[in-house]
Order: C-alpha cells, then structure tokens, then sequence
C-alpha cells in the first residue's frame, strides 16, 4: 500500500492544540514543501520542538515565527530575531535547551527510555527545576524523553511504503524524530517502487513512517 498523499491533505491530519516535532539543522534535511504549507493553515495553541529556529523569511523559520505557537522547545534561536522578539516581549514560551541533551531526550523517548543523565548544564539555569542524580561522587541531570503528536522530517528517497535514505548531513534529528512521534509525515525526494530500495541501505523503516509528501 501506498503512503504517498498530496500536500493538502495535511489540512485534515494537523490540529489545533498539538505537539509537532521538526526535523532538520537550519535548512538542511528540513521538510520545506510541508512547512511551506502548513504556513497556509490557520493552526492555533501548538507547541514545536525543533533543533533551531531556522530563518524568518522561509519555511521553518517562517512558520515558527508566524504561527500560533504556545511554546517552542528548542536549542537555538539565534538566527530567527522574530522568534527572538516573540521571547523577549513574552508573546512566546521559548525552551532552551543543550543540543546534544534535546538531541538525546528525543531519542529517549523513540527508545522507550525513562530519559538520560546528563552533566550539561550543572551548576546553571539548565538545572533550576530539574531532578539531579549523583553517580559515583558525580552530579548529572535526569532529562526526561520528549514526544509529539505529529514529526515533520525529510528524506532523501523513499518507496511507496516509506522506507527512508536520507543523504548526507540532512541525517541529523530526522531519523530520531522519526521514532519520538505518533504520527511521521516524511518529506522526500524521490519515490521508487517498492523493492527498489536494497533493504541494507534503510535509514529509518517504514513502520514508523505514515505518510509520504514528494518535495516541489
């Protein structure tokens, strides 16, 4: 069975009041048709986690800045002043949070793992409210699993069923996200027939991919 739709019909699959995850390092591996598209939809009330901010003036970035988003969980937002301006006048909950620690807390939560110890971050902000663990005489941090209702990532190729390559450093969060969310719509390339794919080459495997968007 196929799993390649239109980009329209993400209009019935996004709501309001959810969690999206958001593959991609700035723009590279970053699903640009989807979020070109869903910068259509009037979705309110969300909350996105995403390595970084992107740019204000396309596709993540833009839809991080213009949204209506609660809250966004994030490492970096540095290069997106919109998202910047939203934070310093508390239009926005901005969550920061180490790369590497955000990184681990998604897979975490793919791996069906209680969360990672972390020594990032001790002895600063990163650590106000959070359970600290001492472990042979050393502090670390508990950084609990992170989910979503809906992961937006990019791929490279697929086939029809989803199995996923993704090409060279757009192998970034997408392959974790892919297994962090209860619903993947892959962004890809190009789409063979099933079988096309030599089975040793996967990346991500198709159950856990539901839908397939062929980039413009």
């Amino acid at each position: 069975m196929s799993k390649v739709i239109k980009v329209e019909r993400l209009k019935d699959i996004f709501k309001d009041q959810i969690r999206i995850m958001i593959g991609g390092f700035l723009d590279c591996g970053t699903a640009e048709t989807i979020l070109d598209y869903l910068n259509t939809l009037d979705l309110k009330n969300l909350t996105v986690i995403v390595n970084d901010a992107g740019y204000n003036y396309k596709s993540k970035g833009k839809f991080l800045a213009q949204a209506d988003i609660d809250k966004i969980i994030t490492s970096h937002i540095g290069t997106n002043p919109d998202v910047g301006n939203k934070m310093t006048s508390n239009q926005i909950d901005i969550e920061l949070i180490p790369q590497g620690t955000l990184a681990e807390q998604i897979r975490s939560k793919g791996a069906g793992l209680g969360g990672v110890l972390t020594p990032t971050g001790i002895g600063t902000r990163a650590a106000e409210g959070k359970k600290i663990i001492e472990v042979e005489g050393e502090k670390y941090i508990l950084a609990t699993p992170i989910g979503a209702d809906i992961a937006v990532i990019k791929a490279w190729r697929s086939d029809q069923s989803g199995n996923l390559i993704y090409r060279y450093a757009a192998k970034n969060f997408n392959p974790i996200m892919a297994m962090a969310a209860d619903t993947v719509i892959a962004e890809v390339e190009e789409v063979l027939d099933n079988g096309k794919i030599d089975n040793n080459n996967i990346m991500t495997s198709n159950i856990f991919v539901d839908y397939i968007v062929k980039s413009k």
